[in-house]
Formats: C-alpha cells, sequence, structure tokens
C-alpha cells in the first residue's frame, strides 16, 4: 500500500483559498476572514508554489479561479466535511454536550423561529446557535453551498434533494389599511383586485412568488412595480394608504387593528401554504441538527403531525 502523503498546505491556506474561490476575490476573502489583504495574498502564492500550479488568472480589472484552482476547493471541501464528520462522531461519543447548530430561516420565519430555539438552547447549554434570516433565494443558496444545515422555508427547491418535515400552517391573507371599506364585505370576488395598487416583497421572496403564481393562475396580471425590502416596511405602507398587500398572518398582530391593518375577505384567500423544515438528502447531519429535528417533531402537537391542517405552534 502506498505511504499517504501529508499536503503541502495548511489548514489555515485552505480556510483561505475556499474563500477566495468562493467569493472570487482575495479582497472579499481577506474582508471575511478578519486577514490582512496581503497575508491572503501571500497564502495564495504559498499553495501556487506548493503545488506548482496557477490558481488564479487575471479576469479584466479583477481575477478569475483557474481549473486547477476550482479542483482544489473541491478538494479542501471534501477535508472540511470529512473533519466535520470526524468532530460530529467524537461528540457522539460523548453524548451531545458540543456542537453547532446551523439553521436559516426566510423573513417571515423571524416572528417564531427564536421561540422554537430557545428551548432547545436552553436543554443544550453547550450547543452554539448560528442562526441566519434571509429571503428564499438566499436560504436556498446557503443549503445548496452547505453553509447551514437546516432551513425553514415555505417553497423548497427541487435541487438539492431535500427532506422535507412540514411544522406550521402559514396562511397568505390579503390586508389593507384599518377603516378600508372592503373589511365590511362578506367576500368580494378575486376580480376585486384588478387595478388596486399592490405592494410586493422583493424579488426572491418566497411569499411573492407565491402570490403572483396565485393571481395569475385565476387570470390577473399585478403591477409588481412597487416593492418594499421587509414585511414592517410593507406593513407601515399599507396602514399609511400606499396600497394592499399579501402578508403571512405569522407577519401580523393577533388583532391587526393595533397595527393599523384589517384583513379584507376576498374570494380566494387566505392562500393555504406550509412552512416546512428543510435538509439535504445527499450529506449526512451534523448530531446537533438531527437533535433539534427530534427535539421540533416531539415539539408539534399530535393533530399536527396528523396532517390535520390545523395552524399549530411548538410548545416551549
Amino acid at each position: 500500500m502506498n505511504k499517504l502523503r501529508p499536503p503541502r498546505v495548511s489548514f489555515a491556506q485552505m480556510r483561505t483559498w475556499e474563500a477566495v474561490a468562493r467569493l472570487g476575490s482575495i479582497t472579499a476573502a481577506a474582508r471575511e476572514l478578519h486577514l490582512a489583504q496581503p497575508t491572503v495574498s501571500s497564502q495564495v502564492h504559498e499553495m501556487q508554489a506548493a503545488l506548482g500550479q496557477a490558481l488564479l488568472a487575471p479576469a479584466g480589472r479583477g481575477i478569475c479561479i483557474t481549473e486547477s484552482g476550482a479542483l482544489l476547493r473541491e478538494a479542501v471541501l471534501d477535508v472540511f466535511k470529512r473533519w466535520q464528520a470526524l468532530e460530529e462522531e467524537l461528540l457522539a461519543l460523548q453524548g451531545l454536550k458540543r456542537g453547532t447548530l446551523r439553521i436559516a430561516g426566510v423573513t417571515t420565519t423571524e416572528y417564531f423561529i427564536a421561540q422554537w430555539i430557545s428551548a432547545f438552547a436552553r436543554a443544550h447549554p453547550g450547543i452554539d446557535i448560528e442562526l441566519a434570516v434571509h429571503n428564499r433565494d438566499a436560504v436556498v443558496e446557503l443549503l445548496r453551498s452547505e453553509r447551514v444545515d437546516l432551513a425553514l422555508m415555505m417553497r423548497p427547491p427541487s435541487f438539492p434533494p431535500l427532506h422535507t418535515l412540514p411544522v406550521l400552517d402559514n396562511p397568505l391573507v390579503l390586508i389593507g389599511p384599518a377603516g378600508h371599506p372592503w373589511a365590511q364585505r362578506r367576500r368580494l370576488p378575486l376580480s376585486a383586485l384588478k387595478g388596486q395598487t399592490l405592494l410586493w416583497r422583493e424579488s426572491g421572496s418566497g411569499t411573492r412568488q407565491v402570490v403572483l403564481e396565485h393571481l395569475r393562475a385565476n387570470g390577473l396580471e399585478p403591477d409588481e412595480r412597487l416593492t418594499l425590502g421587509s414585511n414592517e416596511a410593507i406593513k407601515h405602507a399599507v396602514a399609511a394608504g400606499l396600497g394592499l398587500a399579501v402578508l403571512s398572518r405569522h407577519a401580523l398582530d393577533p388583532d391587526p387593528a393595533q397595527e393599523g391593518l384589517a384583513l379584507l375577505p376576498m374570494s380566494g384567500f387566505p392562500i393555504c401554504r406550509a412552512w416546512q423544515l428543510v435538509w439535504r438528502r445527499d450529506r449526512r447531519l451534523p448530531l446537533a441538527a438531527s437533535a433539534w429535528i427530534e427535539h421540533l417533531r416531539a415539539s408539534l402537537p399530535t393533530a399536527f403531525q396528523a396532517g390535520s391542517g390545523l395552524t399549530a405552534m411548538p410548545h416551549n
């Protein structure tokens, strides 16, 4: 058997190269790693010398990653994955005393995801929590790049292949300003939205995509010009009379009038969807992530686990 030869680059250099290759920039990698730019450049030059391969090439005013550089990043990621697996195996030997729970949620989950995590954090004080909240597109990218192990979203992507666990109903409701004349009606036809000003979340929002699909399926082509970057901004704009909007019921106060808003009764609303906890089928989950899934399963009321469609919030 051939004797394994240790790598000619250090673990720190591998970490640096992964950041440079992923970000496509020495400056951005230095900023992310909190290193001086000359330090990053020096490490890249040392790796090129050790491997005898050019890892970067000039491209206009910037740089591009060579084929050798892309192959190196794949090898580095394999090393990192194996190291993570080793850490998890060592943790498993001593029980769930240490580790990191890396989870991302789409923007609207900020109204409840911290509550879900808090009980787990209290039960496992040695577990570090890394929680990221972004729009759907950004959360999908975090899953694809393996920077998180779990994600909570309404519309899981078809790739990468995912396990899914429905955890909470997510009704999308039509809202207007408090005192809106439609609030006193029994139910309006969906066609009444034609010509109305609608306020939208930014491109990449799962709620925006679902609402657009719903309206187009019913023959409406809404105007998408008025875009705001958060649920809170939309609520303030609706309350000020700038237009109507569709948001998750979880983003609203139990009494919307407290926020200057009203639920508007309209055929086709609420749009009924569910929050899904997702994780990759093609990767082994860290021990902390597996433990949180089991914790969440145990927290879900039996009725919701049975798929009754009841709106349910896991208890602490």
